[in-house]
């Protein structure tokens, strides 16, 4: 069985995306971060998930982006509310956290190469999302250029990294519909970028926003429990 080293936040893509790999036939070795983000509800949710599935590994690496701020996710900077569907694909939001998925595949490669894996899955999605830089197909096909170029063991010609991006030219209904399909069960997620103390999805945050049209979208019920 192949190696698979696959990102897990504990929301819906990466849940869709280790379901995807598993069910491609992968052993999924899970990687989730604790970077100081203040929903840190996800780290619960990606507990869950990674339990639900039959995961060889669960990692959760400390990495303080906190320290560095510049971002609603890692400092006071108040999350964005009730913004339109089209607004958030129009401008780079608050809630971009600098540099975070390169620091995570670059994570991801190290643990890779030391477990002698060539597979890396993540969840990032260049339609339905609030418009990440680090999101977009040209980023990831760049990065998996600099990986085969960076690692010891590619360089040796043992392995070639490739990084897997399932749901990148997916909507998010497109997404929850597949998920289900793979028999996953949303209620285990977390969403919400500014969750009240209860852990409840504030519903008014980009995250939720999105999540809600998704699941509309699909014609499924949302799982989430939201704040009144």
């Amino acid at each position: 069985m192949k190696k698979a080293i696959v990102l897990v936040s504990g929301g819906v893509d990466s849940t869709t995306c280790l379901a995807i790999a598993k069910h491609e036939g992968y052993g999924a070795f899970a990687l989730s971060f604790d970077y100081g983000q203040r929903h840190r509800a996800e780290l619960e949710a990606a507990r869950r998930v990674v339990k639900a599935f039959d995961v060889r590994e669960h990692l959760i690496l400390k990495v303080p982006l906190d320290a560095i701020g510049g971002s609603a996710l890692t400092s006071e900077i108040e999350v964005p509310k009730d913004v339109a569907l089209e607004e958030m694909q129009s401008r780079i939001p608050v809630t971009y956290v600098p540099a975070r998925n390169t620091v995570f595949l670059s994570l991801a490669l190290a643990w890779a190469e030391t477990l002698g894996a060539s597979d890396i899955f993540i969840g990032v999605n260049a339609l339905d999302y609030s418009g990440y830089p680090d999101c977009r197909p040209e980023y990831i096909e760049s990065f998996e250029r600099m990986a085969n170029l960076a690692l010891k063991e590619c360089v040796e010609g043992r392995i070639h990294m490739q990084i897997h991006t399932p749901l990148i030219k997916m909507t998010k209904a497109q997404i929850i519909k597949r998920g289900v399909e793979l028999g996953v069960d949303f209620s285990m997620t977390h969403s919400c970028y500014d969750p009240d103390p209860f852990d409840r999805a504030c519903g008014r945050c980009d995250s939720c926003i999105l999540r809600r049209h998704g699941f509309d979208e699909a014609a499924i019920a949302d799982p989430t429990k939201y704040a009144p």
